[in-house]
């Protein structure tokens, strides 16, 4: 695996998709005035913005320097651990919702011990980077199944 091009196109996409949920949010202005919509709202954002970012840093330690991606992949996963854990706390009723959360906190709590413990790729057969790489494709998984919950349910909120 080339992960120097997965990367780049993994960011790019992932910042595309950041553009295409800000273009629905904005023709809906009515789920930024409620708050439990607008929480779902930045949690749909965060679930593009937070792997897009972790590409960039991919993309600029490489396998050259790789204590670059480590730090912000944890630092960034830690960050996507606690807001989805909020939201996790916050919904009520909707399994489906709290399901895609819970698995979306334990897919950052990977990433954020790979960074941390690089070598526990290994064990599996993979370089850390390549198990990044697949940690952050279930992400983007589970975010566009909340995508499309939420615009199934035409932007109610799950709680």
């Amino acid at each position: 695996m080339d992960v120097s091009t997965f990367y780049a196109l993994f960011s790019a996409t992932c910042f595309t998709l950041v553009g295409l949920w800000w273009n629905v949010v904005q023709s809906h202005a009515d789920w930024m005035r409620e708050p439990a919509l607008r929480r779902v709202v930045g949690g749909i954002y965060l679930s593009f913005l937070l792997p897009a970012l972790m590409g960039l840093f991919a993309q600029v330690g490489g396998t050259e320097q790789p204590q670059i991606w480590r730090g912000a992949f944890v630092v960034l996963a830690l960050i996507g651990c606690v807001c989805t854990l909020q939201l996790l706390a916050r919904s009520r009723g909707d399994r489906f919702v709290a399901g895609q959360q819970a698995g979306a906190t334990l897919l950052y709590a990977l990433i954020a011990v790979v960074g941390a413990f690089p070598e526990l790729a290994g064990h599996i057969g993979l370089r850390p980077i390549q198990a990044e790489a697949l940690l952050l494709i279930g992400l983007i998984v589970l975010g566009h199944a909340l995508v499309w919950r939420f615009m199934a349910g035409e932007g109610r909120a799950a709680d």
